[in-house]
């Protein structure tokens, strides 16, 4: 008998093909749960499993072109600096060179705010990101590019660029930044936002405002008010494929963009945009992506690699290197907050108010508005006032970085709710619950909930075993709530049924979550075959209908419904064609269970038709079966999750380590339960490093001194214990099979959540994220004569 014997390697490699081996995975695709359906709710095994695993999955940096060059950017290590000059003329005779470019060989773009003002752009401060023009507004901020035929040229060429540089005062963190004495980025810049616009210039960029009832009449009512400040850091999305890409300009206009990103239709859009080309003249192939988590939604090289391809007339490739990833990409915010809470004696909040300054790098178009508005989502809010400042400053401008805002949000409510909580003497889950949304609830920032399922999370998570269990020494528990609205939006979706009755779904939506998987079992499950008799894969721009990006947890959401509608439409016309072979009419004819029948006995007596008998004889009764389906659906139905935290500390070094996590999330219906429990799982562990040790260091001179996975401390698994996942399914009435998005909230209310147990161990409140050892250390000594005092 042979013996195996797994180490961590070959777990991860199980995890990725379903805990199955080859011979299970190529002779059996049967569910392994019970359900009501027969695909919707298991764990099939996962498309893209075996390319990844045997690494023949094809990601940004593995495509290589005839005739290709490797392109290397110059980038300022000034933090801010005006840019007097840039010769380029010795990197130009340096052999092997064959293109450069600078920030004058973009075209220009008005200042103007284009779009929603949530998410608006500013193509004029886009094209400044992407290559610095004027100044240089961070380090590593892009200020001259070469593409030369091989990436040591390139390197020695950008080494030979000489850049004059006036070095401007500079300022880091938001606060400092929106005073009046600050170094401004900007002398043009006005704040934005409600009432007459400001008369001078300032780094706030906009400001932002939601009232909710009369504020002062509900903490008038208040009988516990609970005020405090909180500060959390920069941090940054760590994915662990760097950002890479290949461009090719075609000699009669028509180019080509190979990426990895979260949206390659957005991608084309920028990229077009920027260039001030027509969409139609470039076509962006997507490849696998190894992490986004939000910090892949917009463009750093790909117009850079499509201008040298342009001067050269060659492919040219880039590929970051992890320094870059850091320094020129962007983190998530850094923020302060304000926060207050009014209540009654028996726990119901009547009052909330709000000052969030949030960073927005060196250019406009954070999360801020984002925080404002689901900071007190998840609870009944009769009075409310929140203002939010978006500050920018000297560095890389933030991208967005899973429920963009919502768990800075977050920690400072979820943090002023524990202590209102203690205030009280009460429960704090039965706080919680007492104060939770459901269906019918108006949210402060405007949305009435449908059918939402916080309660249901709320209270498995009081019934949960984990909650009941005695803690250990220097142990602490700590909860937390969470609130992420979802998205929908545009998307695209073909079904196309071969000759041999296999299909094979056309998406346009980027796979990070394992939306290929879900898309290929809403198929099978609505055409009632065999889950591996459908084939699921992304289209490029010319091959699919546009498809918003992959992200705000829209993709199961809002691609499911065209992925739906487009298979209902394949169904209409295989009953067409049924109807045809037999001589009815077609209302006369069903699809049940992988085929066609007739309605009734009345209709005839004939045999059923399967797919692939139908798909046979399509050439004979109308040609190819295609269906697809093109949308713009509303937003997703908010969902939330409930997170139970343990952690022990040590109080001689300050050392943290979360011993057990509980994560009961409203899922709505989960349709891989695979993919779900392990996104769930990976947003609880981003949170946990966002809690305990990751930020971005700066010195004095506001240069980052961090910038690599060696130095900026990201959780691994020695870090983590198993992390508990609990799936409550409030079905989602506007998706044909209830699902609901999955991939983002489960981040929201973490650093609270562990705040809260750092503070049930050892006695001591953490505001400032992270709750590093030396932080804690620190908040331990300056406590320390006061507990023993009070023991």
């Amino acid at each position: 008998m042979t013996v195996w014997r797994l180490d961590a390697r070959h777990y991860f490699i199980l995890s990725i093909l379903d805990w199955r081996s080859p011979m299970e995975m190529t002779v059996s695709s049967a569910p392994n749960r019970k359900t009501e359906f027969r695909w919707i709710g298991t764990d099939p095994v996962r498309p893209d499993g075996v390319e990844k695993v045997t690494g023949q999955a094809k990601y940004g940096a593995d495509l290589f072109l005839p005739n290709m060059l490797w392109a290397k950017t110059l980038r300022s290590p000034h933090v801010h600096a005006r840019i007097k000059s840039i010769d380029i003329s010795e990197a130009e005779r340096l052999p092997g060179v064959k293109a450069l470019v600078t920030g004058a060989d973009f075209p220009d773009h008005p200042w103007d705010y284009v779009g929603p003002s949530r998410i608006e752009l500013n193509f004029a401060h886009m094209i400044r990101g992407v290559m610095a023009r004027e100044k240089a507004l961070f380090e590593g901020h892009a200020v001259a590019a070469v593409a030369a035929t091989s990436a040591s040229i390139a390197q020695r060429a950008i080494e030979l660029i000489k850049v004059e540089y006036e070095v401007l005062p500079h300022v880091i963190d938001a606060r400092e930044a929106a005073k009046p004495d600050a170094p401004l980025l900007y002398d043009n810049m006005i704040t934005r936002g409600e009432g007459p616009a400001p008369s001078a210039h300032s780094n706030i960029a906009k400001q932002y405002r939601i009232e909710v009832g009369d504020i002062e009449s509900g903490f008038a009512e208040a009988e516990v008010v609970i005020d405090r400040e909180f500060t959390t850091r920069a941090v940054h999305q760590g994915y662990i494929e760097p950002n890479a890409c290949v461009a090719h300009y075609n000699a009669d206009g028509q180019s080509e963009i190979w990426c990895s990103s979260q949206g390659h239709f957005r991608v084309r859009q920028l990229t077009a945009r920027l260039l001030r080309m027509r969409t139609a003249d470039l076509r962006v192939i997507p490849a696998e992506i190894g992490g986004g988590f939000g910090g892949k939604t917009v463009v750093f090289l790909e117009p850079i690699a499509l201008i040298l391809s342009k001067k050269s007339g060659r492919p040219v490739k880039m590929v970051m290197d992890r320094d870059e990833v850091f320094k020129a990409t962007g983190p998530a915010a850094g923020s302060h907050l304000h926060v207050r809470v009014g209540a009654r004696r028996d726990g119901t909040i009547v009052a909330a108010q709000g000052v969030f300054h949030l960073q927005a790098g060196a250019f406009p178009g954070g999360c801020m508005m984002n925080t404002c508005m689901t900071s007190f989502a998840a609870y009944e809010v009769p009075n409310a006032n929140i203002v939010g400042f978006e500050v920018v400053s000297n560095r890389p401008k933030v991208t967005p970085y899973r429920a963009p805002g919502s768990p800075i949000g977050a920690f400072a409510v979820e943090s002023a709710l524990d202590l209102l909580a203690k205030e009280l003497r009460m429960d704090p889950l039965d706080l919680r619950l007492k104060n939770a949304a459901k269906e019918g609830t108006r949210a402060v920032y405007g949305a009435t909930y449908p059918r939402v399922g916080f309660v249901e999370a709320l209270q498995a998570a009081k019934n949960h075993p984990h909650y009941k269990e005695p803690l250990g020494k220097n142990q602490g528990r700590g909860v937390a709530g969470g609130f992420w609205w979802n998205g929908g939006g545009d998307s695209s979706a073909t079904v196309n049924v071969g000759e041999d009755g296999t299909v094979v779904v056309v998406t346009g939506s980027i796979d990070i979550g394992g939306s290929r998987a879900a898309m290929a079992m809403m198929v099978a499950e609505t055409l009632g075959i065999d889950y591996l008799e459908v084939r699921s894969i992304i289209g490029d721009t010319a091959s699919i209908g546009f498809t918003a990006h992959t992200g705000n947890s829209r993709v199961v959401y809002a691609t499911g419904i065209a992925v739906q509608n487009a298979t209902k439409g394949v169904i209409a016309d295989l009953c067409r064609r049924a109807a045809k072979i037999w001589d009815i009419e077609p209302e006369a004819v069903k699809w049940e269970a992988g085929y066609c029948r007739p309605v009734s006995v009345n209709a005839g007596e004939w045999d059923p038709l399967s797919l692939r008998e139908i798909a046979a004889s399509a050439s004979k009764t109308g040609g190819p079966i295609v269906g697809s389906s093109t949308i713009n659906v509303g937003a997703g139905t908010p969902a939330f999750v409930a997170h139970i935290c343990d952690v022990e500390v040590d109080p001689d070094t300050g050392r943290t380590d979360v011993v057990r996590w509980t994560a009961v999330q409203d899922v709505g219906r989960a349709i891989h339960r695979g993919y779900v429990e392990g996104q769930v799982q990976g947003g609880v562990v981003q949170g946990i490093g966002w809690a305990l040790n990751e930020e971005y260091f700066y010195d004095d001179k506001g240069r980052m001194k961090n910038a690599g996975f060696l130095d900026y401390r990201m959780p691994v698994t020695l870090d983590l214990p198993m992390i508990d996942v609990v799936l409550v399914e409030v079905g989602n009435p506007a998706h044909p099979f209830a699902a609901k998005g999955v991939g983002e909230v489960n981040i929201c209310g973490t650093m609270a959540a562990v705040a809260n147990a750092v503070e049930d161990a050892v006695g001591v409140r953490m505001t400032d994220l992270p709750i590093s050892p030396p932080r804690l250390r620190a908040a331990l000594d300056k406590v320390g004569p006061q507990l023993q005092a009070a023991e």
